[in-house]
């Protein structure tokens, strides 16, 4: 054996070791996040599989089953008003071909009738509200209700109205800035650094690959949600879902008592999340990203340091198994109700020990 073997591999055995030994016990090097919140069942979007997405409706729908988050989306008017809205294009849910930003609030135009729920796809929702709702009209009706506040776009006067808002309401240890880009973040975090983060996309794949490399026990991780997809809800077709068609003014269906509510089964339909043009590609991606991040002992150490996992956008029983049998801390569903019978039937999910 070569002296620099006889050397390396002890060292390399015994930082494999001293790895998997704090990857289950890391709170004897780093003081774990204490929550101000748990969040077992979240609404996207406000629950945009019961009622119209992001309507006062919406949310009144979700609190009505017990939601303990309301994700949202914020965009920005021509007048400064921060309004709910996923897209800052108008046309998908309004027909018109209009920006947010180049309207005022008042002048915003009523939602569609219905808006395909977009996890589910071939599915309907529809409601009597169809009005846009400002982000302070949330905060006046839901004072103490966590929610989460995605910023897509690099619009700092958004992002400052929305960290006064916070701090006007006295919303700061239940209001999560999430975004996709970490230069959004970074912003995010100077305008109100009170408020908890969650990973954008670069930072979870920094994760995994500390974790798959050994050193994640050993780096401090500032954010305090990890809200990830769940692999197995890509690439499935619409046959494969119970999602429903809800008729206007109608209840939204109890999944014990789907059959009794006279629903419509729309045509299967396929939809990818991924972006590669042949089907096979994205079905290995599908495949590849599963294997990746569904890791039990992934989430138990995140779980371990304070860090709450949880998985969007959950629209299936199968799949809220999936989630809370990993060790999530919740689930962001389009259907409020489904997951809420699912939890009462169940029982809360179990705390990382």
């Amino acid at each position: 054996m070569s002296p620099l073997l006889y050397y390396a591999l002890p060292a390399l055995g015994s930082y494999v070791m001293l790895s998997f030994f704090f990857l289950r016990r890391p709170r004897l090097l780093h003081t774990p996040w204490v929550p101000a919140f748990r969040p077992h069942l979240g609404a996207h979007r406000g629950g945009s599989g019961e009622r119209l997405e992001n309507t006062m409706e919406a949310m009144e729908n979700s609190m009505a089953q017990r939601a303990d988050f309301l994700e949202l989306d914020c965009q920005l008017t021509q007048d400064g008003v921060v309004v709910v809205s996923h897209d800052k294009n108008l046309s998908r849910q309004t027909g018109v071909n209009r920006d947010v930003g180049s309207l005022n609030f008042e002048d915003l135009p009523l939602l569609k009738e219905e808006l395909e729920v977009y996890f589910s796809p071939g599915h309907f929702a529809r409601g009597a509200d169809r009005h846009m709702v400002r982000l302070e009209d949330l905060f006046r009706r839901f004072p103490r209700t966590p929610m989460s506040v995605e910023v897509k776009e690099r619009n700092e006067e958004l992002i400052h109205k929305i960290a006064c808002l916070v701090r006007h309401y006295d919303r700061n240890e239940i209001t999560i800035w999430a975004s996709e880009k970490s230069s959004i973040m970074k912003k995010c975090k100077a305008a109100n650094p009170e408020m908890p983060t969650s990973f954008t996309l670069s930072r979870g794949f920094w994760v995994l690959l500390f974790y798959y490399l050994g050193l994640l026990p050993f780096i401090s991780i500032p954010e305090k949600f990890f809200m990830c997809f769940l692999p197995t809800i890509i690439n499935r077709d619409s046959s494969k879902r119970s999602g429903v068609r809800l008729l206007e003014g109608s209840l939204p269906p109890h999944p014990c008592d789907r059959e009794t509510q006279g629903l419509t089964t729309p045509p299967p339909l396929h939809r990818t999340y991924f972006p590669f043009s042949r089907p096979g590609l994205n079905q290995l991606a599908a495949v590849v990203a599963k294997w990746l991040i569904m890791r039990k002992s992934l989430i138990q150490h995140l779980q371990q340091r304070g860090v709450q996992v949880v998985f969007w956008c959950l629209n299936e029983e199968s799949d809220f198994e999936a989630a809370f049998n990993l060790g999530a801390t919740g689930v962001i569903t389009d259907y409020p109700t489904a997951l809420r019978c699912y939890l009462d039937s169940r029982g809360p999910p179990a705390l990382a020990s």
